[in-house]
């Protein structure tokens, strides 16, 4: 049984997952969604309805960082591989970015929803950016040359961060944050990650393999 991951493009963690599944060489029948329209089929094997989810045939992968490891575990990899003091740094920094960052970025975008003042939410993404920005070794990926664990864990919420306001974004003191996601938004990883396909029709037996 080929893996079946249930994905919607612009889900930034859905994004990642599929980031992982490239540079591990691994091959899914992808499965293109609605976020508004879950299909039953993904609600039947995961009730929370949230994407990446990811069917093998002993288990249900419905976390992203699941996803990732499982793809790492699958043998061939093209990330880059940590110095010690690096792998710390880089745990630390996607527990942040998955926690303070993403919590104050819901908040600044989707202020209205929350009853919340976007301003003290960006201000908050902000100083966590400039924080990043103090950690970039390059002007490629955070590391240097090699695209690194932590290269896809955050920048697609970084992404959304600058999508959010993006006049504001790029006159930001963070030079190194807005030279990096330049190049990622540019490089064939992330070209290939969000290459579009037509939405999953449960009727239609046609398989889309990914990557293609």
């Amino acid at each position: 049984m080929v893996p079946i991951l249930y994905s919607f493009r612009r889900c930034p963690y859905a994004m990642r997952a599929r980031m992982a599944i490239i540079l591990c060489s691994v091959e899914c029948e992808l499965r293109e969604i609605l976020l508004s329209d879950k299909p039953e089929a993904m609600l039947e094997i995961s009730a929370k309805g949230t994407v990446p989810v990811l069917q093998l045939q002993d288990r249900i992968l419905d976390e992203s960082m699941e996803v990732i490891e499982w793809a790492l575990q699958q043998g061939s990899s093209k990330f880059y591989v940590y110095l010690e003091d690096e792998q710390n740094l880089s745990d630390d920094l996607i527990e942040l970015f998955d926690t303070k960052f993403k919590y104050h970025l819901d908040r600044y975008k989707y202020a209205s929803r929350f009853e919340e003042t976007a301003d003290d939410h960006r201000l908050q993404c902000l100083n966590l950016l400039m924080h990043l920005d103090e950690v970039i070794q390059s002007d490629q990926w955070i590391f240097g040359g090699e695209v690194s664990l932590l290269d896809i864990s955050i920048l697609p919420f970084i992404r959304q961060c600058k999508i959010a306001n993006p006049e504001w974004f790029e006159s930001q003191a963070f030079t190194k944050v807005i030279g990096l996601l330049r190049y990622f938004e540019s490089s064939e990883l992330f070209l290939l990650a969000m290459e579009k396909f037509e939405l999953w029709n449960p009727s239609d037996p046609k398989i889309v393999l990914f990557p293609r």
